[in-house]
């Protein structure tokens, strides 16, 4: 049981999958995890969260590793999306004497997803909590319960443990997680550098647009007293509690990196893409920090990464039937949906015959609330070498980024 238990009475039983490379568009290079716990006070026994529904076996068999299931007295659901309840109804049935327990949409969203399988007296079973409930589970141990909807689904909520004789322990579900397969559980027992990027990059494709709320939360949830964060992706935090949280507070509030410059591009004949070279030439001449990507050899997932910690975000296509050039429209949509804040935008491109792109890219930036200059590039087929002396434009692009 050992390789199981995290800490005295708390013991992981989720799903280290290594081979997931997608997660609903975002890319997961390190593969995931789809953390679960089992909490035991001595008078009872708590299940936190589930797992995805293919590693339903795998879950079951660690429960049975740690107790008997049926010995379980209370079934915590954080949140319902399937890569955390997909094995909700199956593992159901070797929990006869578990009280479910979830967020009051929590309660109307199970049976929102799981009706054709289960029977109406299963839901109207559940116990829906609201901020401030508490359940007590003997021995000085106490959950309470913090919703905190829209972060990132009107479901979600934290469980906290306070503990009298031991460590608080925060059940954050997707708060605080990352992508990341490993078989150490702990920040600590792993690169921090790579945990924080994860964890960044977390954040700028699931969270971003949700910063507003995130803002508004992260207060409540820094006057916990907690030792221990628990999340349901990736490593649990013991050590970097405080960073963790010092960069929620700087993400959701759309702190930059300085002046960074971030340039994307893609490019049909290099035209485009040599507007984009000669721009990151001119900005790093300056000792400005600038990152340049071509769409076509890029992940988004990275991409919008960097964009999230950039000052100016520099796009470019070539125009390509009066519009945009296929893979910049996809990254631009993309990045419309995330809503990066605080942003200083520009459009560039090339056009044959007739343009249209550079058009598109500002209404998609402007669309996004970026603050787009006056300033534009559109050169017609092959850029002369004096097309490409950007030193004007640049020296707007500083200015504008302050």
């Amino acid at each position: 049981m050992t390789h199981l238990e995290l800490m005295k009475d708390v013991y992981y039983v989720g799903y280290v999958d290594f081979e997931v490379r997608n997660f609903h568009g975002y890319s997961t290079h390190k593969g995931s995890s789809y953390n679960a716990y089992i909490v035991k006070s001595g008078e009872k026994t708590v299940l936190i969260d589930a797992v995805k529904r293919p590693y339903y076996e795998y879950f079951l068999s660690n429960i049975k590793h740690v107790c008997d299931p049926s010995e379980i007295d209370y079934f915590i659901v954080n949140h319902v999306e399937p890569d955390h309840s997909g094995s909700f109804p199956l593992i159901l049935k070797h929990l006869p004497n578990a009280e479910i327990i979830a967020s009051t949409r929590g309660k109307e969203i199970l049976e929102a997803h799981y009706h054709e399988e289960l029977d109406k007296k299963h839901f109207e079973n559940i116990r829906a909590v609201k901020e401030g409930d508490t359940l007590e589970i003997g021995n000085g141990k106490q959950f309470t319960f913090v919703p905190i909807p829209m972060i990132h689904w009107p479901d979600s909520m934290v469980s906290f443990m306070s503990d009298e004789n031991g460590k608080n322990i925060l059940f954050s579900n997707d708060a605080f997680g990352q992508h990341f397969a490993t078989s150490k559980r702990w920040d600590d027992e792993n690169d921090i550098a790579e945990i924080m990027w994860e964890a960044e990059k977390y954040y700028a494709n699931i969270l971003l647009h949700l910063s507003g709320l995130i803002t508004k939360a992260i207060p409540k949830v820094g006057a916990l007293a907690i030792d221990i964060i628990c999340p349901s992706h990736g490593v649990c935090w013991r050590t970097h509690i405080g960073k963790i949280l010092e960069a929620y507070t700087k993400w959701s509030a759309g702190k930059t990196d300085g002046k960074s410059v971030l340039i994307v591009y893609d490019t049909m004949w290099g035209s485009t893409e040599k507007i984009a070279k000669a721009l990151y030439k001119e900005i790093i001449h300056r000792g400005i920090s600038a990152k340049r990507f071509r769409l076509t050899n890029a992940d988004y997932s990275d991409v919008i990464t960097e964009a999230m910690k950039a000052k100016a975000i520099l796009v470019g296509s070539p125009t390509l039937n009066n519009g945009l050039y296929p893979l910049v429209a996809e990254y631009l949509s993309y990045q419309k949906g995330l809503k990066p804040m605080n942003k200083v935008g520009m459009a560039f491109g090339s056009y044959g015959w007739g343009g249209g792109a550079v058009k598109e890219i500002i209404k998609e930036l402007e669309e996004t609330k970026i603050d787009v200059m006056e300033e534009k590039i559109e050169i017609r087929f092959v850029p002369r070498p004096e097309d490409l002396d950007f030193k004007n434009i640049v020296d707007k692009l500083v200015e504008k980024m302050g």
